[in-house]
Order: structure tokens, then sequence, then C-alpha cells
């Protein structure tokens, strides 16, 4: 059983061999996620950058919010939001409005032409996954997706534990 001195150190736990393939695996999997944009499979266009994709999805999956709740629900920070969320107003892609309650307060609302935009990106990147994890059993989808979330999960853990915004918080199950 792991003593607290050897959690705080994990190259100490498990096969060093098996964390080197693990972190390189991982690196090789964020290049070519960044170089593919995952933008799925189709044309060019249905590509979109990670930030935005990430912002679109939160606004439909958690409705209209104002900038401090959309960072606080992602782990990053206002500036970031606000950077991030400039071309996508400016695109049609999110509206801002007035907050009912306080007509100083900006909500940020997917429209419909980014609602469109997203589920086209959706559509493209189901697509994509579905021929590269043509031959896998479903259950070799749900442990990997299950996999993943954990580690997406335990990163965004450590980078709260931390104090550093993530990119991005994975929704509970």
């Amino acid at each position: 059983m792991p003593t607290p001195e050897m959690s705080m150190d994990m190259t100490t736990v498990g096969d060093p061999g098996l964390l080197d393939t693990l972190q390189h695996e991982v690196a090789l999997f964020a290049r070519r996620a960044e170089q593919t944009r995952l933008g799925g499979v189709g044309q060019v266009r249905n590509s979109m950058d990670r930030a935005a994709y990430l912002l679109l999805n939160r606004l439909d999956t958690e409705g209209p919010m104002g900038v401090k709740a959309l960072a606080a629900s992602m782990g990053i920070d206002s500036s970031t939001v606000t950077r991030q969320v400039a071309p996508l107003v400016d695109t049609g892609l999110v509206k801002r409005t007035s907050h009912p309650e306080d007509g100083r307060a900006v909500v940020l609302q997917l429209s419909p032409r980014g609602l469109a935009r997203l589920e086209e990106v959706r559509s493209s990147r189901r697509r994509l996954m579905a021929e590269l994890t043509h031959d896998w059993t479903p259950e070799d989808r749900e442990t990997f997706c299950a996999l993943l979330t954990r580690f997406n999960r335990a990163l965004s853990a450590r980078q709260a534990a931390q104090g550093t915004p993530g990119t991005d918080t994975p929704p509970a199950s």
C-alpha cells in the first residue's frame, strides 16, 4: 500500500517503462489532436478551434450564463473567456445579451447559428470517432471513454489543487 510520501512521488509507483510509454502516448495524442483539431471527417470547414468548441459546448450544455460563471464552469479565468468568446460573438455563434435582472451584466448565449455549427462539428467528430474505433467492441469504446474521463478528471483535480486554471473540466457523470 502506498504511503503518503509515495503518493506525492508517482515516479516511484508502478513500472517506469509503462509510465514512460503512457506519457509518450499522451504527448502523441495531444500533438495529433491539435494537428487535426479533431476536425472530424468531411470538409475542412467541419474543424473548429478547441477553445471555441469547448465554449460552445458548455453554453449548449449549461445554458446562457455570464462570463464569470462560464469561466468558473470551465476552470479558466474570466479574461481568457472574454478573449476566446469575442470572435464567437463577431461571427454570430454566440449572442451577448443583458442580464434580465441586472441590465449592467452581460449574459452569453449560444445563437441558433452557433447551435447549428456546433451540431455540424459534433456530427463530423462522431463520424471520426466511429471511423477510428470501427474495429473496437462497444466494451472497448466504453472502457476507453471511462479511462479517458478518469484521466481528464485527475488532470483537472491536480490543476485545481495547484491553483492552475485548466482548459476545461469534464462534466460529472
